[in-house]
């Protein structure tokens, strides 16, 4: 239908912008020395990496049940400010300098957070989005290797899907994120005239699909999977053609992208000679993967019920990774990162 399809061109646009964005930030990230573990290769390093979200989903769902979620979202705003300022020093000029750090840069990413604040619409949530996708997807892309990359996307993908379909919880999570208006989701409207800003908190029955959490679950408004729970039945759902919005989480976008960027950088593969993009076979590969792994997510959440992401993108960029760094005649244990414990 019309609305799924632009949906899905829109979709795909957003994360073909981010995984490329990436790529044209890792080598200007390495430069300015951003690697943020010694170890690059410690597979350990995935399954901290895996704690710190465990822990950090449990304070979010804390801060939502005793009304402190303004917390939350002033945390986000201050995460979205300084991964926007890594992006910001290494593509504007360093003309002027305060305490060592760029002035343009420090600019740009404090009228981020004022926007986030002041006027969080939907073109602003995304435009922050996609800067941070870039800069958070590109900081984990040098600083976890093949292999830690690999363990990660896979623990991430299982995550995901028993907090979807298991514990629901990512569910809950999503519902509460919604209200607050903050880059943790990119926002695609189907209708001309959309305003995120008139969502109220709490809306229910409006028929808007959201894919809504950092990690990746897709639902809806009222953070409800669309099976008839909460007193809602599903049959009675409005069709695809009838919503005006589409939401889908952030980490959607950036978990899969993680491989791409660890693919160009850490594989010893020819590159592809696209000026300004550290793209090689296997990288590219890792985002055809992930686009497809999102064309079947969207056409499956805008049948009208909750779905996890990751598994889809995650496996979709793994299993595409593969596929270029084998085609590229690449060892399979260099390939998977053992090369070290062999």
């Amino acid at each position: 239908m019309k609305r799924s399809s632009v949906a899905t061109v829109a979709a795909l646009t957003v994360f073909l912008i981010v995984q490329l964005g990436t790529l044209a930030l890792v080598q200007p990230f390495e430069s300015a020395g951003y690697q943020t573990v010694e170890d690059p290769s410690d597979p350990t390093n995935s399954l901290l990496y895996l704690v710190a979200i465990l822990v950090a989903t449990g304070v979010m769902l804390a801060a939502f049940k005793f009304g402190v979620d303004g917390l939350v979202r002033g945390l986000i705003v201050f995460s979205s400010s300084l991964l926007s300022y890594y992006v910001f020093s290494v593509l504007l000029p360093p003309a002027v300098r305060v305490g060592g750090a760029n002035a343009l840069a420090v600019g740009g990413a404090l009228v981020v957070a004022v926007a986030l604040l002041v006027h969080p619409e939907w073109y602003v949530i995304d435009g922050v989005g996609v800067v941070m996708g870039m800069g958070a997807a590109a900081l984990f892309g040098i600083s976890f290797g093949l292999l830690p990359a690999i363990v990660l996307l896979t623990a991430l993908a299982v995550y995901d899907a028993v907090s979807v379909y298991g514990t629901e919880h990512m569910l809950t999570l999503a519902d509460g994120v919604m209200a607050l208006k903050i880059p943790v989701v990119l926002v695609i409207p189907l209708t001309l005239g959309y305003s995120f800003l008139d969502e109220g908190e709490g809306d229910e029955g409006d028929g808007n699909e959201q894919g809504g959490t950092p990690e990746g679950a897709a639902t809806d408004g009222s953070g409800r999977d669309g099976s008839g729970k909460n007193g809602e039945d599903a049959r009675e759902r409005p069709a695809p053609d009838e919503r005006d919005v589409f939401f889908i989480g952030l980490g959607d976008a950036v978990m899969p992208t993680i491989i791409v960027a660890s693919a160009a950088f850490f594989l010893d593969a020819p590159s592809l000679g696209v000026p300004g993009l550290a793209l090689t076979l296997p990288a590219l590969t890792a985002i055809l993967g992930t686009l497809a792994g999102l064309v079947v997510l969207v056409r499956m959440v805008m049948k009208g019920r909750a779905h996890a992401g990751l598994p889809l993108l995650n496996g979709g960029a793994i299993g595409g990774y593969l596929v270029g760094a084998l085609a590229s005649g690449i060892p399979l244990t260099t390939v998977l990162g053992l090369g070290p414990y062999l």
